[in-house]
């Protein structure tokens, strides 16, 4: 995206061998906070790029460590020692807020955050610091908190960030089947049978 923006930009006269130099994603770390169902698929497709990758959960999963060959560390371990560290859990008490200043400073200064989850597991405010004062390399993140951000957001004017609206699940096969889901937990309800598909309140804050 940020490389579409320049190559149509007036900037781009010339190529620069030295330009927009990425961080290599091949045999570098990846921690993922939450191995569920969508942290597994994570998990899986960073095989395909020879990461060793460590997770964290409530409970160990060690069916997934044989299956995946994932490593379970505490989270202060996973953050000193993941050079990509990708949140995948629910919004829950407990994950509220999850990743703050302690969290980021625990973080290694070249590391990047991805926020996959729900905008609730990173403190903003943390967050917007630890990138404004170069503390670790960059984030990217799909959802924010609040969501959207005030367009006067100082993480907004932050060139560390990616940021997009959202786009998790915009694509039409995930969308179409996210409807089939909600048609399918409708008739159950309706007809009194248990739910295929619950999801968890929100916290309130």
């Amino acid at each position: 995206m940020i490389g579409d923006h320049f190559a149509r930009g007036p900037q781009f006269t010339h190529y620069d061998p030295a330009l927009l130099i990425g961080a290599e994603v091949s045999g570098s770390t990846l921690g993922i906070v939450g191995l569920g169902r969508i942290g597994k698929q994570v998990a899986q497709r960073a095989r395909g790029f020879d990461m060793p990758i460590l997770y964290h959960n409530r409970r160990r999963d060690e069916a997934a460590e044989r299956e995946l060959g994932v490593q379970y560390r505490t989270l202060p371990e996973l953050l000193a020692q993941s050079d990509f560290v990708a949140l995948n859990c629910p919004l829950t008490a407990e994950t509220t807020g999850l990743i703050g200043a302690r969290e980021l400073a625990l973080m290694k200064p070249s590391a990047f955050l991805i926020n996959m989850a729900r905008g609730g597991v990173v403190q903003t405010d943390a967050l917007t610091t630890a990138l404004q004062n170069r503390q670790i390399a960059g984030a990217a993140v799909d959802v924010t908190d609040p969501e959207p951000l005030p367009r006067n957001h100082p993480l907004l004017a932050l060139d560390n960030l990616v940021i997009t609206p959202h786009l998790g699940s915009a694509s039409d096969r995930t969308r179409r089947r996210m409807i089939e889901m909600s048609i399918i937990n409708l008739r159950a309800g309706l007809t009194g049978q248990p739910l295929s598909w619950q999801v968890r309140p929100t916290p309130s804050r």
